[in-house]
């Protein structure tokens, strides 16, 4: 039986994307008209329906390797349940705005996250989601150094200190986001094909991508067998290279309440993948022709005067660079272990 706790978390959850996909907002890529009341309503007019787009703190950035400041706090994650398939499905869904993956299945799942500097006790996963550009287009939502990915992948887990997703909104660290840059994986054809390189498919997002045409309708989803989670992640090296910041939502109504994990290291997903997002309907008025949804991304936003904060792992450029972490590398020798008994332990 679930908790209380997580049934209505879960459950809120659900109002808080419902009460997005009933079109009051919109990207610049969409109909302008989304909502009859609200013309225009995209990125720009956001802070006319949620305050908090307007303020501070905002999400997503750039971030400039050259500001960037080292934290030897900043030591490996340790991920509960994410090497191994949950009992039961997912459920996958066209809110409208994006394709989103729902892998909260109540406590059976056990899909969590702790470790990395992240407050205590844990940060349990509920959904994911993806952000793309239009075709030959960047569409990642954050960058390094100004570089640009073709999409974005959002693994968003709530504080388990708090009762439901409208509280954890309203804390600075309700939400711990983990933003995963996907790009193009070439590899090197045969001699006999001219030398060219040509991308090839990463099999890991070949269940999800194949269900795509499923959910061609906003509000339409569909179930999907679990897989480990850990397999759209970077790999176990690329898992200590990342950065740090304080931010909000990406979507109205822009909470600034995500403690954000944007990993150096992209995920490779293949060319054709990447067009198969591209091809899921935007939200349309009725009768209306249906287009693809494209540049579902939020402008990036000021960073003002927070901080980036790097881990051990993870490149800067700063003029004098400071000098490695050998506690903090040694304290990852040992979470790394237990990093591994935990994975080996499943669900």
């Amino acid at each position: 039986m679930l908790s209380p706790g997580f049934t209505l978390a879960f459950l809120t959850m659900r109002l808080v994307v419902a009460a997005d996909s009933e079109g009051t907002w919109c990207y610049d890529s969409q109909d302008p008209k989304c909502d009859p009341h609200l013309v225009p309503s995209g990125p720009t007019h956001w802070k006319e329906l949620s305050p908090a787009c307007g303020g501070p703190a905002q999400s997503p950035i750039n971030i400039d390797l050259q500001l960037v400041q080292r934290d030897p706090t900043l030591g490996p994650f340790i991920f509960q349940g994410y090497n191994s398939a949950p009992p039961g499905s997912w459920t996958l869904e066209n809110d409208g705005h994006t394709v989103l993956l729902r892998v909260d299945n109540g406590p059976q799942s056990r899909l969590e996250m702790r470790g990395a500097g992240l407050p205590l006790p844990a940060y349990r996963a509920l959904q994911l989601h993806f952000h793309w550009g239009s075709p030959g287009q960047a569409g990642s939502e954050h960058s390094l150094d100004r570089q640009r990915r073709p999409m974005e992948m959002h693994l968003i887990h709530m504080n388990t200190r708090y009762q439901s997703m409208g509280e954890a909104l309203r804390h600075p660290d309700g939400l711990a986001v983990l933003a995963v840059l996907l790009a193009v994986r070439e590899r090197p054809r045969d001699s006999w094909q001219g030398g060219r390189e040509q991308d090839s498919d990463n099999a890991n997002f070949s269940a999800l991508v194949s269900s795509l045409k499923n959910v061609s309708t906003r509000g339409v989803s569909v179930p999907l067998a679990t897989f480990p989670l850990a397999s759209l992640l970077p790999d176990p090296s690329g898992l200590s290279r990342y950065y740090r910041y304080s931010g909000s939502v990406t979507t109205p109504g822009c909470e600034p309440a995500v403690l954000w994990t944007v990993f150096e290291d992209a995920v490779p997903i293949g060319r054709a993948q990447v067009a198969q997002f591209q091809t899921v309907p935007q939200t349309g008025q009725p009768g209306t022709r249906l287009v693809p949804l494209t540049k579902n991304f939020r402008p990036q936003q000021p960073l003002g005067g927070r901080t980036v904060w790097a881990s051990c792992g993870a490149s800067i450029r700063a003029a004098a660079p400071p000098p490695a972490c050998p506690q903090a590398l040694a304290l990852g020798a040992l979470l790394g272990l237990e990093l591994s008994l935990l994975l080996g332990q499943g669900p």
